[in-house]
């Protein structure tokens, strides 16, 4: 990614930071760090004053920093990040400054206030999450990338499942299959068969797949940083009727949450279109999480989909539709894409079948 794209997302967060009547921000949630400098190691901060704009990380990150980092005055040092910027006296003046407030602990907090006495410090809340939930050109194809990966991954591990097969050993083939195509997983698999595909988070096990088994995969690729997120519910062996029941719902509420997707819709009204196709047949006691969350440099970001949300679509976001129903000692279902949002649609990024596979 050029240093252009960098430098237009800081001027972008320095527009909201003057809306805001904010002198600056301190930022050091790593994800945001990313996001707006470039930087991929595990120590780093950005700051924002009227004066400059400043990165901070410490020895391990020299090379790394000067290669990576895009628009910022960088400080090393093996002192804490506060005590770097006291001592090259980068806060000047009784300044207003935001921190993330979502972030910072109680005691980071009494840290800032003692060190800068003279600083208003404004604790703010996904100023740079809702910059970055709008996805540009360059992030969009590493999407693309990712699912493309996921997708291809999906096809080579479905030969794969077989009765005696364990939830470990296609976990551990779904990794190996994403560290060779892309840049590793997005998150660590979810397999689960039989009773442990009602798990919706479930670890996956050493327990052998069994006939009659529905095998929630819940796999994805990353790729540039950016990460994908599927899922697929395949049965083993011949499907009962009430397998078949149980998917059919399941699919035409996916396919009712992708249909919802557009610029300007609440989050709320898109889970309200999956959930009420869900409970009109019954089953909705058995759908227990929301409906979907946005993608980006880390795997749930803003927004999120659920009865409770506030949030709203708009052009650009990436967010997954992902409705599913879980019966508790029998098994569950869930499916689940990629959604570009797009003007007056959903652009859905995922291949891979959604037919009810028997294997």
């Amino acid at each position: 990614m050029t240093e252009a794209y960098f430098l237009k997302r800081q001027d972008r967060l320095k527009n909201v930071l003057a809306e805001q009547n904010l002198d600056g921000l301190f930022i050091t949630n790593l994800t945001n760090v990313r996001y707006l400098s470039g930087f991929t190691g595990s120590a780093g901060a950005c700051l924002f004053t009227p004066n400059g704009q400043y990165f901070f990380t410490d020895g391990r990150y020299i090379e790394m920093s000067r290669q990576q980092v895009k628009g910022f005055e960088r400080f090393i040092s093996s002192d804490p990040h506060l005590k770097n910027i006291k001592t090259n006296d980068l806060i000047k003046g009784d300044l207003k400054l935001g921190f993330e407030g979502d972030f910072v602990s109680v005691n980071q907090f009494g840290e800032m206030k003692d060190t800068f006495s003279q600083v208003n410090w404004q604790s703010t809340t996904r100023i740079v999450e809702e910059l970055a939930a709008f996805k540009d050109a360059s992030e969009i194809e590493a999407f693309r990338t990712a699912v493309e990966i996921t997708d291809r991954t999906h096809e080579e591990i479905l030969p794969l499942i077989k009765e005696g097969v364990t939830e470990k050993f296609i976990a551990n083939e779904l990794l190996k299959r994403y560290r060779e195509y892309g840049d590793g997983e997005a998150f660590a698999p979810i397999v689960a068969g039989g009773p442990n595909s009602a798990l919706p988070h479930a670890v996956p096990s050493d327990r052998p797949f069994q006939k009659g088994d529905f095998i929630v995969i819940d796999a994805a690729a990353k790729y540039a940083g950016y990460h994908a997120d599927m899922t697929r519910t395949p049965v083993l062996g011949k499907p009962t009727e009430k397998h078949k029941e149980i998917y059919a719902i399941v699919k035409e509420a996916q396919q009712a949450g992708i249909d919802a997707v557009r610029d300007g819709i609440s989050c709320k009204d898109v889970d309200s279109s999956t959930r009420d196709i869900i409970e009109r047949h019954g089953y909705g006691d058995l759908y227990t999480h929301g409906t979907g969350h946005g993608l980006g440099l880390e795997i749930h970001t803003m927004p999120r989909m659920s009865q409770i949300s506030e949030d709203t679509l708009y052009e650009n976001y990436v967010v997954t539709i992902e409705p599913g129903i879980y019966e508790v000692g029998w098994g569950g279902v869930r499916i689940e894409d990629d959604i570009i949002v797009r003007k007056d649609h959903g652009e859905v990024l995922n291949k891979s079948s959604k037919d009810l596979l028997a294997l």
